[in-house]
């Protein structure tokens, strides 16, 4: 896979109100790094994102910071125009500062919110442009991702779109992992 996209999860569907500061954000940013490190030795070049809070934010954080050792790069396509304008300050902060730092940055309809199709579209572009999807999600609550997840999938069955999950238990292995670590020192 050349080109992925990697989403999941809002930062209140995992339950993490505290912005930045939330440690367990370090642990879901460990685990995107560690899938996308085997992905860049399969040959990925693009990580392509919506930028929404959350996962994607944490994702784009993860690749600007991998870009500095690897040859990576970084679309952000958000459906819209003021994307995040709605979004709490330090939420629109971070992304303003991801837009300035991905390699494209180019909203997908050049107008403000209009409807639903604008993310209807968008999963499916994302989709279309992708070689596969990383997702983080517990399957069983996939709050506002289900809707991307039943697209891909869809694709999934249809034309064997890979999928690959971050899940509730690759986080909690990589927590008893630095727990473990942080126990030998």
């Amino acid at each position: 896979m050349r080109t992925i996209t990697i989403t999941g999860n809002k930062p209140a569907e995992l339950n993490i109100q505290g912005g930045d500061n939330d440690p367990r954000i370090a642990y879901i940013k460990k685990a995107l790094t560690r899938k996308i490190l085997t992905l860049l030795d399969e040959g990925l070049e693009w990580v392509i994102v919506a930028g929404q809070m959350g996962v994607e934010l944490w994702t784009c954080e993860v690749v600007i910071e991998l870009k500095k050792s690897y040859e990576l790069k970084l679309g952000v396509f958000p459906p819209f125009l003021e994307y995040s304008s709605r979004w709490p300050e330090s939420y629109q902060e971070k992304f303003e500062q991801i837009s300035l730092e991905a390699d494209i940055y180019k909203p997908l309809y050049n107008k403000k919110y209009e409807g639903p199709y604008q993310f209807i579209n968008k999963d499916q572009w994302m989709i279309h442009k992708t070689d596969g999807t990383v997702i983080l999600v517990d399957e069983e609550y996939p709050g506002s991702v289900q809707y991307f997840l039943e697209r891909a999938k869809k694709a999934h069955m249809e034309s064997d779109y890979p999928i690959i999950w971050i899940t509730p238990m690759d986080l909690e292995d990589i927590v008893r992992e630095e727990m473990d670590h942080q126990d030998f020192y």
